[in-house]
């Protein structure tokens, strides 16, 4: 088949790699359909390749149609169309069974200290081979995939894989009060869609912040307040307590994580982890590792006083240094998280319909062949072409 794999730093190609197999009676192929590229996805052209070994096969956005099953699957059969979430989880443990599917005690990455495996995303994560590909093994199958209906194109279903729910979550964890405010820093595939969703749940104002031209107006478009950082520059906090009686909003989700502009020291640190050996950068990034902490401290300064701050771009430093005294002094409560997916399929499902209101057909700006994912890449990277989410099409 043809998957994207990594080769190094900036360095992705679709190659032809052996089809994936049963290996468990529970297992099943899945034949991918359409697949997103993931703004984290970015960390692992970027930064992350440490965890990364040549050939890797990457994405964790799939859906498509059943191919094959395993003996002990019941609840699929070949022709049926399912998505998978990124999370590889097996519904039935304890970490399971409270809704931190992120956390499966099952699939837990223990060697490494970390949560869950996930589809194509690093020796971190379980090092599972991803759905950037024409086919894909999913573990799990009377429980893991999620069936939806023959129809509707599959822009209507494939966020639920990762952007709908991640979104989901931020705007719960991110407690908005009935009618209260809420800042999303960064109008990314994750911050766009947090944005509507809390518009949707009853945010009487929704303040999104960007650099990217297109994703400001697009933002704007569906009744955020948008607001151009480069505008602003250090103003923002002022502008934003402007529009809130001076206090700041309720709520903050911060959906930039690591890539935040504005922190050129940490910026430089992760360019030169990234050329090291990899057991020596993996020893530096799990132990001194720092972010690019502009984006949470500015969610920091924003956010009102007993206000709430929810994460959901990912970090990854060991190091990063804290306010703590501006966040005990201010009363803050922090949520955060790798999206727990299998938990808010129920709560989204229902608006999955042709009225369509979070707009998620329409949501991708690119839909490309898979044999054009690297060049999807480097445009996204680059934030060019208007690119805010882009599907590929094995």
């Amino acid at each position: 088949m043809r998957a994207l794999t990594w080769h190094g730093r900036r360095d992705v190609r679709v190659d032809t790699v052996p089809d994936p197999q049963i290996k468990e009676p529970t297992d099943v192929i899945v034949r991918i359909t359409s697949t997103g590229i993931c703004g984290s996805d970015l960390h692992l052209y970027e930064v992350l390749g440490p965890y990364l070994d040549a050939g890797d096969i990457l994405g964790h956005e799939p859906m498509g149609i059943v191919e094959e099953v395993g003996a002990g699957v019941s609840a699929l059969a070949p022709g049926d169309r399912v998505v998978i979430p990124f999370n590889v989880s097996c519904q039935h443990c304890f970490m399971c069974e409270q809704g931190l599917h992120s956390q499966c005690e099952t699939t837990q990455v223990r060697e490494r200290g970390m949560g869950a495996s996930l589809f194509g995303y690093t020796k971190l994560y379980g090092q599972v081979p991803g759905g950037q590909a024409e086919f894909l093994r999913v573990p799990f199958g009377d429980s893991l995939p999620i069936k939806v209906p023959q129809g509707p194109p599959d822009e209507r279903f494939v966020y639920l894989s990762d952007v709908l729910p991640t979104a989901w979550q931020a705007v719960e964890y991110a407690a908005i009060p009935p009618g209260g405010t809420v800042t999303v820093l960064g109008l990314g595939p994750i911050g766009d869609m947090a944005a509507r969703i809390a518009l949707h749940r009853g945010a009487s104002l929704v303040i999104g912040v960007d650099l990217v031209p297109e994703r400001l107006s697009r933002a704007a478009a569906r009744g955020v307040k948008a607001l151009d950082l480069s505008s602003y520059g250090k103003n923002l906090p002022d502008a934003i307590r402007d529009l809130t009686d001076g206090r700041g909003t309720d709520s903050v989700i911060d959906a930039v994580g690591m890539e935040a502009h504005g922190a050129p020291v940490a910026k430089a640190a992760q360019w030169v982890t990234g050329l090291l050996p990899d057991a020596v950068a993996q020893r530096l990034m799990e132990n001194a590792g720092i972010d690019r902490l502009h984006a949470l401290y500015t969610a920091i300064d924003v956010v009102r006083r007993g206000g709430t701050i929810s994460l959901s771009g990912v970090y990854g430093g060991m190091a990063d240094p804290m306010p703590m005294l501006t966040l005990f002094d201010k009363q803050i409560q922090l949520r955060m998280g790798q999206a727990n997916v299998k938990r808010w399929v129920d709560d989204i499902l229902p608006l999955l319909d042709d009225t369509d209101p979070l707009g998620v057909e329409g949501f991708a700006t690119h839909s490309v062949p898979l044999e054009d994912a690297p060049k999807a890449y480097e445009t996204f990277q680059a934030k060019q072409d208007g690119m805010v989410k882009t599907l590929l099409k094995p």
